[in-house]
């Protein structure tokens, strides 16, 4: 309706008359409503009347002769009830009178426009006061003095000059209105509050926030808003630490601390939003000068503090509670028993347990899940059984995530049967079995061959109304994969395709791999189209996978625009991906190509790693290019990559191809004086010997025969072939 107010809005009206300028000017006076006489009081009746009729044209050239500043205000006034009349005529004097309006013609049209709720046109018309005017106007007085007159309420007459000055940067001037409310008894209302509490954080006033802090919290009392936690957390959120904490010194030190509840939330707050650094300064200023500090207040902090893997801080704080006597509770252990298990500080943990054991702590389930959970992990199954024993001989209800890591932790370990035990004991106390449950079950029974129960827990799982996700699906299909049985991993396929399933990339990958493995051809071309159908875009698995099998059916040419289409769609190959098809060119007799793409590969800042190695060495070796090999392998060392058993049992069968045997003897016995934990294995031995035995030194085979069974290293069906092969009497060999 009147927004802005802007200056360039102006009213013109043709009857308006000409000698509306400089000779009227001279009538304008400064006289105040109650110095109006009769005339001027009748003029006001005339003009009001005109402008209630909205026709300007009625106005008489005599009074409009005589029309002074003064009369602007008693008009607003006489035409508050109509406040577009009001608009109006205030628009028309800005045109007549040719000036700035005073600050009580202005007041008088606000509180007009405060009458009607016209909040916006008000906010507008104060912000063009400001504007004209500066920030050195004493607006206040105007209003002060008649908003009595215009039928207003104080509360809404000075919560709008507060906003107003605040919203004009004039904090201090907003404050003035609100300490002169509290003196005048007048109700503030709780969003007017919390903008100038706002503005105040905002320009750094902690000193009248503390001056007026109880009547502050008075007025917002009641409004679910927190004086302090907002203050606190304004300074903390732009960065202001110091002044927030001096606002909680200041305040603490005036007797109006808050209770340490808040300042937990506020800490906890602090440390969950990455700003651990001004949590600790803030608990050390509460620490310092109240309210005093509880166990939650350091559980708190010792909680940051392990999240981020500082627990030697964390034990510092720990310390101290014991130092101050506040003593640790079951969180404050539960965190730093997990702090410890998670970094794969077992022992500390144990004796952190066992501590808070001796003190009379209960620990609950949550805390030895937690437990088993890290020993599982580390593939002690030992001790995490000990600790379940442990929670059952301190009366520690059992619950369905203990026994669900317990079953997990089994299954990796390749305790099949305890795990299928363990859920039997889960079944007789009644508990209802978990999705993750069944995953680790089923992968279970996998790993067993026992695929009728397998399928027997499926079934359950769905009638049960358990609705498998895409992890446990990868999971099923793999491990019947990974068993060869293909059909059944395509029934649960599509079993899950039919129940709305809608498979993703990993699922697709299971399935690829595993027909490529059985070397079922088609169905490994049928999974590629089922994909395209399904609209799942291939990920660097899925050309790894189509790359082998295209390689190992002799396709380079095709492996090689294979591997260039993935790199234009965008997918990087990972070493996994360079590997194969470097061993595809390989052993397809195309080194220099593998080479080629070796190169190609560092180019692309993909770093060999040793599997990449062996295959380029084995490849030198196959081309009877041994001093390539050699320098290579040489160079690998010299690089500082770790040779693995395969590295050296390539090395090892090209030296003796090449009756070598004096240098492949050598790096056998660098081999065996266990650098890096690798001791040979039957094959390596199985090569040493066969080398002896081509150039027919059998004295020497046999010794190093009876070196592998002192080591305790058993002969397999490859070395008792070459026995055979050379007809030689095992029995002899041992004598």
């Amino acid at each position: 309706m009147f927004s802005a107010f802007s200056s360039k809005l102006v009213f013109k009206n043709p009857n308006f008359p000409s000698s509306s300028s400089s000779s009227i000017l001279k009538h304008l006076s400064s006289k105040t409503p109650n110095s109006l006489n009769q005339f001027d009081k009748t003029l006001i009746t005339h003009f009001s009347n005109v402008f209630l009729q909205q026709n300007p044209s009625l106005i008489n050239p005599q009074f409009l002769s005589k029309f002074q500043q003064t009369h602007i205000e008693p008009i607003l006034s006489n035409l508050k009830c109509n406040p577009n009349s009001a608009i109006h005529f205030f628009r028309w004097t800005e045109t007549f009178i040719n000036s700035p309006h005073s600050l009580n013609s202005f007041s008088a049209l606000i509180l007009v426009l405060l009458q009607h709720h016209l909040y916006n046109d008000a906010h507008n018309l104060f912000d063009k006061v400001v504007s004209q005017n500066g920030n050195d106007f004493d607006l206040f007085t105007p209003f002060s003095t008649k908003f009595t007159t215009f039928n207003v309420n104080a509360s809404v007459v000075y919560g709008f000059l507060i906003e107003g000055f605040c919203r004009n940067g004039m904090v201090d001037k907003g404050f003035d209105v609100f300490v002169y409310m509290i003196r005048k008894g007048v109700a503030l209302q709780a969003n007017v509050a919390r903008n100038l509490l706002r503005n105040l954080v905002d320009y750094n006033r902690v000193g009248l926030i503390v001056d007026r802090y109880i009547e502050l919290c008075f007025v917002l009392k009641g409004q679910g808003f927190c004086v302090y936690e907002f203050v606190i957390e304004g300074f903390f959120g732009k960065n202001e630490v110091e002044i927030g904490l001096d606002f909680h010194r200041r305040v603490t030190l005036r007797r109006f601390p808050p209770n340490i509840v808040l300042c937990n939330k506020i800490l906890k707050a602090l440390c969950f939003g990455n700003k651990i650094g001004v949590g600790v300064e803030y608990f050390n200023v509460v620490q310092s000068v109240g309210p005093k500090v509880n166990v939650i207040t350091f559980s708190t902090l010792i909680n940051a503090y392990c999240k981020e893997g500082t627990l030697d801080k964390a034990f510092e704080l720990y310390n101290t509670m014991i130092k101050i006597s506040v003593t640790p509770d079951l969180i404050t252990y539960s965190i730093l028993i997990d702090g410890l298990f998670r970094t794969g500080k077992l022992e500390e943990g144990s004796k952190l347990l066992s501590v808070a054991l001796d003190s009379g702590i209960k620990l609950d389930v949550v805390v030895f899940s937690s437990i088993m959970d890290a020993y599982m992990k580390c593939g002690d199954v030992e001790r995490a059984i000990l600790v379940y024993k442990k929670m059952l001989d301190e009366n520690v209800s059992t619950n369905m995530v203990c026994h669900s890591i317990l079953i997990h932790g089994l299954s990796q370990n390749g305790q099949v049967a305890e795990a299928c035990g363990l859920y039997g004991q889960v079944i007789k106390r009644g508990y209802e079995l978990t999705l993750l449950t069944y995953s680790n079950l089923i992968e279970s029974f996998c790993q067993l061959r026992d695929m009728k129960g397998s399928f027997c827990l499926y079934n359950e799982m769905i009638e049960k109304g358990h609705e498998p996700d895409a992890t446990f699906y990868r999971i099923f299909i793999n491990g019947l994969s990974k068993h060869g049985l293909m059909n059944d991993a395509f029934r649960v396929f599509f079993q899950a395709v039919s129940r709305g399933f809608r498979p993703n990339v990993f699922i697709f990958n299971v399935l690829m791999n595993g027909c490529y493995t059985l070397k079922r051809s088609r169905e490994v071309v049928k999974v590629f189209i089922l994909m395209g159908m399904y609209d799942v875009n291939m990920d660097k698995v899925t050309y790894t996978v189509l790359i082998r099998w295209i390689a190992d059916q002799g396709r380079l040419r095709e492996a090689l625009l294979l591997y260039f289409q993935m790199l234009k769609t965008g997918c990087l190959p990972d070493t996994i991906t360079y590997c194969t098809l470097i061993n595809g060119l390989c052993n397809g007799k195309n080194l220099t190509a593998g080479l080629q793409i070796f190169t190609l590969m560092q180019r692309n800042g993909v770093v060999p790693d040793i599997a990449i190695y062996n295959v380029l060495i084995h490849g030198f070796l196959k081309e009877s290019r041994s001093d390539s090999a050699i320098e290579l392998f040489n160079s690998v060392l010299q690089r500082g990559s770790k040779p693995d058993i395969i590295t050296y049992n390539t090395m090892i069968c090209g030296y003796c191809c090449l009756t070598m045997l004096d240098d492949a003897i050598k790096l056998f016995s660098k081999l065996r004086k266990n650098q890096r934990n690798l001791l040979p294995d039957v094959i390596a031995y199985a090569i040493v010997i066969r080398g002896y035995c081509k150039v027919g030194k059998v004295s020497e085979a046999m010794m190093w025969y009876n070196h592998m069974l002192k080591s305790e290293t058993l002969p397999d069906a490859f070395l008792q072939q070459i026995i055979d092969e050379y007809h030689l009497d095992n029995n002899t060999m041992k004598s």
